[in-house]
C-alpha cells in the first residue's frame, strides 16, 4: 500500500438514482434501494453532507464505510460523489457504485471493475467528475423493455407488479454482493454472483 494513502480511508458505497418520491419506485433507482437496505443493516440514518449528497457512516463487515446518495439527478451524480470522495480521501479501488443495468436480465446481477458507461448517464457523470472509471460496480439487472418502448422511458417507470414480488430478493443479493466485495475482494465475488 502506498505510504501517501490514508490507512483508514473508508469504502464509499454509492447508490445511483433520482431524488424525491416521484422516482422512488423507478427501475433507475435500484442503486438507491440497495444503499437504503445497507443503511438499515448498518443501523444508520441518512444525514446531509456538504457535498450535495446524503450519507450514512458506519461499518460493513468491520470495515469503515460511507453510504452515499447524491442529491442531484442521475445525470449530475458525479459532482456530489466527487465532493464526498474528496472529503474522505477514498481511492478509486475503495469506491463501489450500485446501479441499474439494462443489459442484464431482471433478477440477475453482475459485479465488475471499470469498463464503459454503456449509455448510463449516472456512470458517465461519475467518470467525468472522478477522472476515472476504475471503480467497482454492482450492476443490478433490470432487463430491456419489451417491444419498442424507449429505454429512457422504461428506466423511469416503476417496477411492474410481478417484478415487485422478486425485487426484495434481488436487492438483498445486491447488498450481499457489496458486503462481499469489501470483505472478500473482486474475483471471489464475481465467481459467486456473475455465474447466477
Amino acid at each position: 500500500m502506498p505510504t501517501d494513502m490514508p490507512t483508514e480511508a473508508p469504502w464509499l458505497v454509492v447508490g445511483l438514482g433520482n431524488p424525491g418520491p416521484k422516482y422512488a419506485g423507478n427501475r433507475h433507482n435500484a442503486g438507491f434501494m440497495v444503499v437504503d437496505l445497507l443503511a438499515g443493516r448498518m443501523g444508520g440514518r441518512w444525514k446531509a453532507h456538504k457535498g450535495r449528497a446524503d450519507i450514512v457512516e458506519g461499518r460493513i463487515a468491520g470495515q469503515r464505510a460511507v453510504l452515499v446518495k447524491p442529491r442531484s439527478y442521475m445525470n449530475e451524480s458525479g459532482g456530489p460523489v466527487a465532493g464526498v470522495r474528496q472529503f474522505y480521501k477514498s481511492p478509486p479501488d475503495h469506491i463501489v457504485v450500485v446501479h441499474d443495468e439494462l443489459d442484464i436480465p431482471f433478477a440477475a446481477l453482475r459485479v465488475k471493475l471499470g469498463g464503459g458507461d454503456g449509455g448510463h448517464n449516472g456512470l458517465k457523470s461519475l467518470r467525468a467528475s472522478l477522472g476515472t472509471g476504475e471503480f467497482l460496480r454492482v450492476r443490478v439487472g433490470i432487463g430491456r423493455p419489451a417491444g419498442r418502448q424507449d429505454p429512457a422511458d422504461f428506466v423511469l417507470r416503476d417496477y411492474g407488479s410481478a417484478e415487485r414480488k422478486e425485487l426484495p430478493l434481488q436487492l438483498e443479493l445486491a447488498a450481499d454482493a457489496v458486503e462481499a466485495l469489501i470483505t472478500d475482494g473482486l474475483e471471489p465475488v464475481q465467481n459467486r454472483y456473475n455465474a447466477r
